[in-house]
């Protein structure tokens, strides 16, 4: 029982330590003004391919099932991508990201909501479309952390980014 019980110690130990790496990881200037450029794209490129989406259903009537669900998806995440893009614009004037909750789950509401409108897009289209899109994206996400991990992180979790002082 006593070597269990130093193993789960020294495996507690590992996990603070790691979670104090990654909060100085992400309190680096450096890397909220990279992640302040990232999200200034994302925002962006969302809701310009939002508002180019969702023109041809503003003339068509009756919209079916996956046009519905196309519109309202952006009708949601447009709105809030725009405050996004705004607040971001604060962000990097103030060299740093806000830690709001109501952010946070704006930030997920929006990303959310654009992705099913562009994942309705192209179901109304083609249902084959659709799936495809949605297995390509998933695949995606696994690329780029892949990446990002490679990039970012040594094998003891230490950020990359250099520290301005």
């Amino acid at each position: 029982m006593d070597e269990a019980e130093n193993h789960r110690a020294d495996a507690e130990a590992e996990a603070e330590r790691i979670q104090q790496e990654v909060e100085e990881a992400a309190a680096d200037p450096a890397a909220q003004e990279e992640w302040i450029r990232q999200s200034n794209l994302i925002y962006g490129g969302l809701a310009a391919a939002g508002l180019v989406v969702v023109q041809p259903f503003l003339t068509s009537s009756p919209l079916n099932l996956s046009a519905k669900i196309c519109v309202i998806a952006f009708a949601v995440s447009i709105p809030l991508l725009a405050a996004l893009l705004v607040l971001n614009r604060q962000e990097a004037f103030r060299h740093r990201v806000t830690r709001s909750r109501l952010v946070a789950v704006a930030k997920a509401i929006a990303q959310g909501s654009a992705f099913v409108g562009i994942a309705a897009a192209f179901w109304h289209i083609s249902l084959a479309a659709g799936i495809t899109f949605i297995l390509v994206a998933i695949f995606a996400v696994g690329v780029h952390s892949s990446g990002y991990v490679q990039l970012e992180y040594d094998g003891k979790f230490r950020s990359r980014f250099r520290r301005r002082t």
